[in-house]
């Protein structure tokens, strides 16, 4: 058996990052920008008002208060997309909402609250402002360039898209963004036992949960899944889907890849590319499948397509997608990093370590009051139970050397 973090090298070291697709930038939410983005505007474009008020001269009203205010000649109104058209000189003001350009001549703003705002607008006067407060200069006015200047890096390469980088793009005017592209993984189950949901169940047969869980998880990092279907185990069926399979970034296949007589994934991905196959120092999900396919000798594909052959069993699938495939499909959409999101929390429950194996043990994790965390076994640990998968938001990890966590252990938790 070999290491997980050897055998991680070894899948890693094959995968390269996707080519590259200009997307509306609606569609870019979770990718890897492509490209560095630099600003042709200044954001804001013009100093504006930072709120509701009037636009003055800071030296009219340093004396302000309530006792005695400073009356300013109300000389115009401005409204966010208006340009003011006329010069604050002095003991003047200009009426400003949020976001409107602030006039010339003027260098701070008031709001209405420290004037007497309300109640000229009562008296339906026009004509004047009183001012009961000092403002110094420069205040509520949000300088042209405050957040982006001209020229200045707004998103740079290998960043991360969400909504606050969508925002920033489209305030720049852009619609598009050049991103690693999003894989396409063909997902393949295999088993004479399996039957698609929505069918019925014949006797000793179950339904094919691998195709669904995988694809949703291949769906949720931001990949494309490819359904194909279930690969009776016969060389033919295994191949037809395979095939279909030659245009993708990614093959995921689910069993047939132990030592038993009908696993003949490993069997016949050799014929059409190269493979490794492993024994993994972990549990669940010690055989691991991974190799590059190009096709048969007589038929070559456009292209290698890497694979990576699971475990049958549903939470072996899982947790050797959670530590092979959520790296792979990272990398190829460009991620830098792609290290899952630990921490360390209390254990509640043994965790047993029979073989020398790592052990990823499926935990609830919560939060106590002071700040800490706690991992609480979510039930049965066998490699078919996946109602104990649904139930945990965490694995909790007991090392190979370890043969047993008791509770009251601190344990290292990679989340979901």
């Amino acid at each position: 058996m070999i290491p997980v973090e050897e055998a991680l090298e070894k899948v890693l070291s094959a995968i390269t990052p996707l080519s590259h697709a200009t997307v509306p930038l609606l569609d870019s939410d979770g990718l890897i920008s492509a490209e560095t983005i630099n600003s042709s505007i200044n954001i804001p474009p013009l100093d504006n008002s930072g709120m509701d008020g009037y636009a003055v001269r800071s030296e009219d009203i340093k004396t302000s208060s309530y006792e005695k205010p400073t009356t300013l000649r109300i000389i115009e109104e401005t409204a966010a997309g208006t340009i003011p058209k006329k010069k604050v000189q002095s003991m003047t003001a200009t009426r400003i909402m949020t976001g409107a350009p602030i006039p010339n001549g003027a260098d701070t703003v008031v709001r209405f609250e420290d004037t007497n705002d309300s109640e000229r607008l009562r008296q339906n006067s026009n004509s004047n402002i009183n001012i009961y407060v000092p403002a110094k200069k420069g205040t509520a006015i949000r300088q042209a360039g405050g957040d982006i200047k001209i020229g200045e890096n707004a998103i740079t390469a290998g960043t991360e898209i969400g909504p606050a980088q969508i925002g920033v793009i489209a305030s720049l005017g852009n619609t598009k963004i050049k991103i690693f592209r999003r894989p396409k993984v063909s997902i393949i189950s295999s088993g004479n036992e399996l039957v698609s949901p929505g069918h019925s169940l014949p006797e000793g047969h179950i339904y094919d949960i691998n195709t669904y869980s995988i694809a949703s998880s291949v769906a949720r990092l931001g990949g494309t899944p490819e359904i194909l279907g279930i690969a009776k185990d016969t060389r033919k069926s295994l191949i037809d889907l395979l095939e279909k399979a030659k245009d993708s970034d990614l093959i995921i296949t689910s069993a047939g890849v132990s030592a038993g007589y009908y696993d003949l994934v490993k069997e016949v991905i050799q014929d059409y590319g190269s493979v490794d196959l492993w024994s993994v120092k972990m549990r669940p999900g010690k055989p691991v499948v991974f190799g590059e396919l190009q096709g048969p000798q007589n038929s070559k594909w456009p292209s290698k397509v890497p694979i990576l052959g699971l475990p049958g069993n549903p939470v072996s699938a899982m947790v050797v997608f959670h530590i092979f495939g959520k790296p792979i499909l990272k990398k190829m959409m460009g991620h830098k990093k792609w290290d899952p999101v630990s921490i360390e929390a209390t254990l509640l429950d043994p965790i047993e370590n029979e073989d020398g194996r790592r052990v990823y043990a499926r935990a609830l994790i919560d939060q106590t009051t002071n700040g800490e965390y706690t991992a609480k076994l979510s039930g049965p640990q066998g490699s078919n139970v996946l109602t104990t998968m649904a139930r945990a938001n965490g694995l909790a990890i007991c090392p190979e050397d370890t043969t047993r966590l008791d509770p009251g252990s601190i344990v290292r938790v990679e989340l979901f």
